[in-house]
């Protein structure tokens, strides 16, 4: 049904609320990019209106450090935008902090949280090739 892929993967050793939290703000950087994939909103049967969502279904796999460094590099390698979550993101407080303290590390480094991107869906497969559905 669509020629694109949109794929969330997260590191396996996180809480759960950081799981859902790096989801979150991955997904996020996805719709920002693009906005092509929201849909309408939505109205329920009282006629409350609600926002929109993405038109097009989200994976959301996990996997080691490692991994989240192959994908990473795997996905630059291949000129593939992603939106990416370091651990040290999690001690501050707002995007300009995140943004600073993002600057100060590298793609080989064995930090990376949260990786999101769309692509083709046969590249998305490629590039995230080592990581399993979330369970």
């Amino acid at each position: 049904m669509f020629d694109t892929k949109i794929a969330i993967i997260v590191r396996d050793d996180l809480a759960t609320w950081q799981k859902l939290n790096v989801t979150a703000f991955l997904m996020s950087g996805i719709a920002g990019a693009n906005p092509d994939i929201i849909g309408e909103h939505y109205r329920d049967a009282d006629g409350n209106v609600h926002l929109p969502m993405s038109v097009q279904p989200v994976i959301v796999l996990t996997g080691a450090a490692n991994v989240m460094t192959n994908i990473r590099n795997r996905a630059h390698s291949r000129d593939v935008e992603t939106v990416a979550y370091i651990e040290e993101m999690f001690a501050t407080g707002h995007d300009a902090a995140n943004r600073a303290v993002f600057a100060e590390h590298d793609a080989s480094e064995a930090n990376t949280v949260g990786i999101a991107l769309r692509a083709d869906t046969k590249i998305v497969d490629k590039i995230t090739k080592g990581a399993k559905m979330h369970g």
